[in-house]
């Protein structure tokens, strides 16, 4: 079962979405949930199916204290590498709540020290506290629907299904096609590839 707080009750949860994907934005949600919250379908965005993620988004939207959610896109990926796109999607998830939090939870093991606010890493905290697996689900969602709107562009790489994720079906696609866009250049798009040309 989820905790509702790791030690304080005005604490953001902070997750991303995306951070192994060959092409789109790393996205990031942060959310500070009501001290007496509770949902017994809130989990790790991964343990859920899509309906379940789709259902729970305008809950945790509409219980919310605040929330936000940031994608950082292809080109600022490629140009501070995927570790510090991901911590800055984070950052500027968090730059956005209102009130701010006196404390942050993230998930995982890794974090950029936010400004003036103590953090804890959690690591499959998204699986452990509310605001994590709630930020988790913000996330991912809001990524899938990013994703699913450029698969429209680019159909042939079937995003709406791997969602940019380095499954078979998508490199064969970059192997047949090249790449967008929308790919990430600095990443190794075809495991046998050693540099792009571009």
């Amino acid at each position: 079962m989820l905790k509702s707080c790791y030690r304080s009750l005005l604490e953001a949860g902070t997750d991303e979405a995306g951070r192994g994907c060959l092409a789109g934005p790393v996205t990031a949600a942060a959310i500070i949930l009501p001290e007496k919250f509770n949902n017994i379908t809130l989990n790790d965005s991964k343990q859920l199916s899509e309906t379940k993620r789709d259902l729970l988004r305008p809950i945790l939207e509409e219980k919310a204290v605040s929330f936000s959610v940031c994608h950082v896109f292809e080109e600022e990926i490629d140009e501070i590498n995927i570790l510090n796109a991901s911590f800055l999607a984070m950052h500027r998830a968090i730059d956005k709540l209102q009130p701010v939090p006196d404390f942050i939870i993230v998930d995982g093991n890794r974090f950029k020290p936010y400004p003036n606010i103590d953090h804890e890493c959690i690591i499959k905290g998204d699986g452990k506290f509310m605001s994590i697996a709630a930020a988790s689900v913000l996330a991912k969602t809001y990524r899938d629907e990013y994703m699913a709107k450029i698969h429209e562009e680019f159909p042939m790489y079937n995003w709406k299904k791997n969602k940019g994720y380095p499954t078979k079906e998508h490199r064969e696609a970059i192997k047949k096609y090249g790449i967008t866009k929308y790919h990430r250049k600095s990443f190794r798009q075809l495991p046998e590839q050693l540099t792009l040309d571009i």
